[in-house]
Protein backbone atom coordinates (compact mmCIF):
# COMPACT_ATOMS: atom_id res chain seq x y z
CA UNK A 1 0.00 0.00 0.00
CA UNK A 2 2.75 2.65 0.12
CA UNK A 3 2.31 3.47 -3.61
CA UNK A 4 -1.35 4.54 -2.65
CA UNK A 5 -0.53 8.32 -1.63
CA UNK A 6 0.92 8.91 -4.86
CA UNK A 7 -1.28 7.01 -7.55
CA UNK A 8 -3.97 9.05 -5.94
CA UNK A 9 -2.31 12.57 -6.80
CA UNK A 10 -1.48 11.13 -10.22
CA UNK A 11 -4.95 10.32 -10.34
CA UNK A 12 -5.88 13.69 -9.23
CA UNK A 13 -3.71 15.64 -11.48
CA UNK A 14 -4.97 13.28 -14.42
CA UNK A 15 -8.72 15.18 -13.50
CA UNK A 16 -7.30 18.39 -13.36
CA UNK A 17 -5.94 17.97 -17.12
CA UNK A 18 -9.40 16.92 -17.98
CA UNK A 19 -11.00 19.50 -16.34
CA UNK A 20 -8.46 22.22 -18.12
CA UNK A 21 -8.64 20.40 -21.33
CA UNK A 22 -12.64 20.24 -21.64
CA UNK A 23 -12.76 24.32 -20.74
CA UNK A 24 -9.24 25.19 -21.93
CA UNK A 25 -8.07 26.84 -18.86
CA UNK A 26 -4.47 26.83 -18.21
CA UNK A 27 -2.35 24.36 -20.67
CA UNK A 28 -4.94 24.53 -23.78
CA UNK A 29 -5.34 27.94 -23.20
CA UNK A 30 -1.96 29.01 -22.86
CA UNK A 31 0.39 25.72 -22.72
CA UNK A 32 3.85 27.79 -22.61
CA UNK A 33 2.37 30.51 -19.53
CA UNK A 34 1.35 27.44 -17.53
CA UNK A 35 3.99 25.61 -17.33
CA UNK A 36 5.90 28.23 -16.35
CA UNK A 37 3.31 28.98 -13.76
CA UNK A 38 3.21 26.13 -12.34
CA UNK A 39 6.88 25.29 -12.05
CA UNK A 40 7.20 27.95 -10.49
CA UNK A 41 4.61 28.10 -7.90
CA UNK A 42 5.83 24.47 -6.97
CA UNK A 43 9.52 25.48 -6.90
CA UNK A 44 8.27 28.35 -4.30
CA UNK A 45 5.88 26.04 -1.98
CA UNK A 46 9.10 23.73 -2.09
CA UNK A 47 11.52 26.00 -1.06
CA UNK A 48 8.59 27.27 1.88
CA UNK A 49 8.76 23.86 2.69
CA UNK A 50 12.36 23.08 3.00
CA UNK A 51 12.54 26.33 4.99
CA UNK A 52 9.16 24.71 7.16
CA UNK A 53 11.32 21.64 7.41
CA UNK A 54 14.45 23.35 8.69
CA UNK A 55 12.68 25.08 11.00
CA UNK A 56 11.66 22.24 12.60
CA UNK A 57 7.45 23.42 11.66
CA UNK A 58 7.18 20.69 9.27
CA UNK A 59 7.99 17.07 9.34
CA UNK A 60 7.43 13.91 7.43
CA UNK A 61 4.38 11.89 9.78
CA UNK A 62 4.07 8.20 9.53
CA UNK A 63 2.06 6.91 6.97
CA UNK A 64 1.60 3.24 5.81
CA UNK A 65 0.44 4.91 2.31
CA UNK A 66 3.13 6.97 1.38
CA UNK A 67 6.49 5.68 -0.08
CA UNK A 68 9.73 4.77 1.86
CA UNK A 69 12.14 7.67 1.02
CA UNK A 70 12.37 11.17 0.28
CA UNK A 71 14.33 13.52 -1.56
CA UNK A 72 15.50 15.18 1.18
CA UNK A 73 14.90 14.09 5.10
CA UNK A 74 11.95 15.08 6.28
CA UNK A 75 10.49 15.95 2.12
CA UNK A 76 8.58 13.10 0.86
CA UNK A 77 8.60 12.07 -2.94
CA UNK A 78 4.48 12.59 -2.93
CA UNK A 79 5.08 16.55 -1.54
CA UNK A 80 6.27 17.52 -5.05
CA UNK A 81 3.36 16.43 -6.24
CA UNK A 82 1.01 17.57 -3.76
CA UNK A 83 2.75 20.61 -4.37
CA UNK A 84 1.57 20.96 -7.83
CA UNK A 85 -1.60 19.59 -7.29
CA UNK A 86 -2.22 22.53 -5.39
CA UNK A 87 -1.06 24.91 -7.48
CA UNK A 88 -2.76 23.49 -10.68
CA UNK A 89 -6.30 23.35 -8.64
CA UNK A 90 -5.32 27.41 -7.76
CA UNK A 91 -4.52 28.04 -11.73
CA UNK A 92 -7.71 26.49 -12.89
CA UNK A 93 -10.02 28.15 -10.17
CA UNK A 94 -8.22 31.29 -10.99
CA UNK A 95 -8.51 30.90 -15.00
CA UNK A 96 -12.39 29.69 -14.36
CA UNK A 97 -13.59 32.18 -12.39
CA UNK A 98 -11.60 35.12 -14.76
CA UNK A 99 -13.41 33.33 -18.04
CA UNK A 100 -16.40 33.54 -16.23
CA UNK A 101 -16.50 37.20 -15.35
CA UNK A 102 -15.14 37.63 -18.85
CA UNK A 103 -18.44 36.23 -20.60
Amino acid sequence: MPWLYLTSLLFVILCLFILDRKYKLAFFYDARRSALTLAITTWLFSVWDLFGIRLGIFSRGDSPYMLPFSIVPEFPVEELFFLFVLSYTALLIYRFVKTRRAE
